[in-house]
């Protein structure tokens, strides 16, 4: 029997990541949305501008230094793409993406600051009698 030559190997490493990348892609490698369905939707839905101007399309290319306007919950994101990634990895790897451009969040005060202890449930009776109208 005849041995088959090998095949070449090729010693250059994983292939260059490409020049551009679908924006839902890219939006989705970065871990802004869970899935690559909601990336499209958001950005067919025109609630996302690239580089200023608002775009429909989910596969429109985007590259290193453009920037990205978007809504995410009550809070505005504008983040400048770094690099474009091969893959969806943890979050450190996604966060190494891109630059977060956007203000910081302002500290909500909280809703309801208690000062002491926890109200025993006499504590509670009263204040709902007294709420209720009943001294």
């Amino acid at each position: 029997m005849a041995q088959r030559p090998a095949a070449p190997v090729d010693h250059a490493g994983p292939a260059p990541a490409p020049a551009k990348l679908r924006l839902d892609k890219w939006l989705w490698h970065a871990r802004f949305f869970k899935t690559r369905g909601l990336c499209a939707k958001q950005v067919a839905g025109g609630h996302l501008r690239l580089n200023s101007q608002k775009t429909l399309k989910p596969a429109q290319g985007v590259t290193p230094g453009d920037v990205l306007t978007f809504a995410q919950g009550d809070h505005i994101r504008v983040i400048k793409i770094l690099a474009l990634g091969t893959r969806r990895g943890p979050a450190p790897e996604a966060q190494a993406l891109y630059e977060d451009l956007s203000p910081p969040r302002p500290d909500s005060p909280p809703d309801a600051a208690r000062t002491g202890p926890r109200p025993t449930k006499k504590d509670r009776r009263d204040i709902t009698a007294f709420k209720d109208g009943h001294s």
